[in-house]
This record gives C-alpha cells, structure tokens and sequence, in this order.
C-alpha cells in the first residue's frame, strides 16, 4: 500500500512539474530551466540528506559504475517532458510519457535487466500495452 501511494505522489508530482517546467521555458528556454530545476532539486536532496542520512556515503565505491549516471536520465527527462508539453499539451505528452514508460519497465522486467527479477511475459500484458498504445493514439486524434 505504501508503494502505491508513493507512485501516486510521484505521478502527480511529474505532471505538475512537466507543467510548471513548461511555462518556465517560455519565459527563460528550454536548457535554463533544466539547469534551474536541477540546481532546485540538488540543494533541496542535500538539504534533505543533512537530516535524514539514510545512507552510508563510503558505499559509493560498491555502486556499480553505470548506476552512478542515473541522475543523466533525468536531465532528459525534464528537457524531453518540458518541450513535449510545450508542443502537444500537457495531457498528450504526459499519455505517451506514460505509455513508453511502462513499455520501458516491462521490456527490463521481462528480459531481468539491471537486476531485476526476469519476469515472464504474457499474451495479457502484451494485449494491455497493446491497449494503452492504441489509447494514447485514439487520445491524439
């Protein structure tokens, strides 16, 4: 249940960040408002990370080196998400944002990437992505 709830408050937090990012860009450009927007978060997860210390810091040298370039995802993302919504609107962009991200998780599931438990496909799962996509495009016309 935890789980979940937290996937819905980062659901809704992207959406509302997509948005805000997006109306920023207007004002300032697209890669401004990504460095902004990093620049925002780091000082609030280090602001966060002073008082919280959920981790050990010596334990970076275990992190396998490719996981260490995670947070070059999410330059993407807000640069990708901003200009997307700036384009087609927020509901449309965040559709198909939706639709490759599932379609992502469940092609590393299902072929056990990056550690995770390999999971097998079935003709239900294929049939539900299959739907979401046909849903995103329906949405688009």
């Amino acid at each position: 249940m935890k789980g979940a709830l937290f996937s819905l408050l980062g659901g809704l937090c992207i959406t509302m960040q997509g948005i805000f990012n997006a109306r920023m860009s207007d004002s300032i450009g697209g890669w401004h408002t990504t460095s902004m927007v990093h620049l925002v978060a780091f000082s609030i997860s280090i602001l966060v990370y002073f008082f919280v210390r959920d981790g050990k810091g010596k334990s970076f040298k275990q992190v396998p080196s490719l996981y260490l370039i995670g947070g070059t995802f999410g330059v993407i993302v807000v640069f990708a998400e901003l200009t997307a919504i700036r384009m087609i609107g927020p509901a449309g962009a965040i559709a198909i944002l939706l639709v490759a991200q599932i379609g992502t998780a469940f092609v590393v599931e299902s072929r056990g990437w990056f550690g995770e438990s390999k999971i097998p496909v079935t003709k239900r799962q294929g049939l539900g992505i299959a739907m979401m996509l046909a849903g995103v495009i329906l949405f688009q016309l």
